[in-house]
């Protein structure tokens, strides 16, 4: 099944007076390349976020956003309050602090000074609130995921029918091309029997068919185009084989590359055609694998 690297996903949750929520969005690249966009608090927890994308996704630029809004005690760093008593024990031992308590000092501005101590405040609500959100948070990237696949299927629905119709114009075109080829030599002998006999009339001499079967066999070795017509049309089953629904792998890149060998042998057929039936449909087989490639643009 063909799908587009255009997607958008949204999960989230409440548990525990906080709110969790993911959102996924994804566009064209040629590889996979994801940002994630994620509170401080949760910055430890990248590394496995961004695995789990790679796990789901194969290409496309991916943009993860999450967000955490939690208003509990958990957010709140603590106080270790034997490191606290400790400072406090040593400060009664210190020589006349008994006046500066009387004075207020301890009371006031020392406790910043006091809380400020290293070891006082203890700021683990980040690896309280990521240990926390792991879970949670793998579950919502899932809920994410599986709704931008789900886009995507949609999207790619749509693109495998415009890629069939391509292929179609491409078969159609090359099967005219096909059956124009091997009249090309027959009218290129008559057009030269014509102007032969036209010129060397004139001077009363006659045109002899050994000659002119040599020039017809020169011209049908320059202008055959049998190996690239059956080359092109190898390579229309191989995207046939692509784009048929039950395929489950990504095709983006190897469709990308068939494109391009379309193209060359597409190239080749125009370069030696001198009729002008054939460069015409060349013309159109070449527009329509032009437009396959644009596509191949589009598909993971």
């Amino acid at each position: 099944m063909i799908r587009s690297m255009t997607g958008f996903g949204a999960a989230s949750i409440e548990e525990d007076g906080a709110r969790y929520s993911v959102e996924i969005r994804s566009v064209n690249n040629r590889f996979l390349k994801s940002t994630l966009r994620l509170p401080d608090a949760l910055l430890s927890l990248e590394a496995e976020i961004d695995a789990q994308i790679a796990r789901r996704l194969i290409r496309g630029s991916v943009t993860v956003s999450i967000r955490v809004f939690d208003s509990s005690a958990r957010v709140a760093a603590r106080i270790n309050r034997e490191a606290l008593q400790a400072y406090l024990s040593q400060l009664d031992g210190v020589p006349g602090l008994g006046a500066i308590r009387e004075n207020g000092g301890v009371n006031g501005p020392s406790l910043a000074a006091l809380l400020a101590l290293p070891g006082v405040v203890i700021d683990d609500a980040a690896d309280r609130i990521a240990e926390r959100a792991r879970p949670l948070l793998a579950k919502l990237v899932d809920q994410a995921c599986d709704r931008v696949i789900e886009m995507r299927e949609r999207e790619g629905d749509s693109l495998r029918r415009t890629l069939v119709q391509l292929g179609e114009d491409i078969a159609r075109g090359l099967a005219a091309v096909r059956h124009r080829a091997p009249e090309v030599s027959e009218l290129y002998r008559e057009r030269l029997m014509a102007r032969m006999k036209t010129m060397l009339g004139e001077l009363g001499v006659a045109v002899r068919e050994e000659d002119v079967i040599r020039e017809v066999a020169g011209f049908a070795e320059r202008t055959d185009i049998a190996e690239e017509i059956t080359r092109l049309e190898g390579h229309l089953e191989q995207f046939h084989t692509l784009v048929d629904p039950s395929n489950r792998e990504p095709i983006g890149r190897v469709l990308d590359f068939l494109a391009q060998e379309m193209l060359r042998e597409a190239n080749t057929i125009a370069s030696k055609s001198a009729d002008v039936d054939i460069s015409r449909r060349i013309v159109e087989v070449k527009a329509a694998i032009d437009r396959i490639k644009e596509q191949s643009q589009n598909a993971e």
